[in-house]
């Protein structure tokens, strides 16, 4: 099954990178939103979440805040 699959983050965020790691490992492909760069993405992020910390994960329109691995992985069964 396909998962659509997006990733807010920023360069220096450690968890943003251990969340694109686990996605990458796990063999899935995905869109990486920088929000430091990007302002339309920086909004979706807080309309989404309701907040301005990443990584948020957003799969099949369901929101991860956070790199929480536990959720990725029942997201994407």
């Amino acid at each position: 099954m396909s998962h659509k699959i997006v990733v807010y983050s920023t360069p220096t965020c450690p968890y943003c990178h251990m969340a694109k790691d686990f996605l990458t490992k796990k063999g899935f492909t995905f869109e990486d939103k920088n929000v430091a760069l990007d302002e339309a993405a920086a909004n979706d992020l807080v309309e989404k979440s309701g907040q301005m910390g990443v990584p948020v994960i957003e799969i099949d329109d369901q929101i991860v805040i956070g790199f929480d691995q536990v959720a990725l992985e029942d997201l994407l069964k």
